[in-house]
């Protein structure tokens, strides 16, 4: 019977390897200066404020 990898995906979440991986990523989320790169990294993919894709 073959793994779905959806199933894989459920088993890592639930290893103690994501729950410290999960714990970092809330810390670093928690820091004004991470969050604010984080937003220009997304508005970056996205193209930009606005969506349009020009600047």
């Amino acid at each position: 019977m073959m793994v779905s990898p959806l199933s894989k995906i459920s088993e890592f979440l639930k290893s103690p390897q994501a729950q410290k991986l999960t714990e970092q990523a809330k810390r670093y989320a928690q820091d004004p200066r991470n969050r604010a790169k984080a937003q220009q990294m997304i508005d970056k993919l996205r193209g930009g404020k606005g969506g349009s894709g020009k600047h």
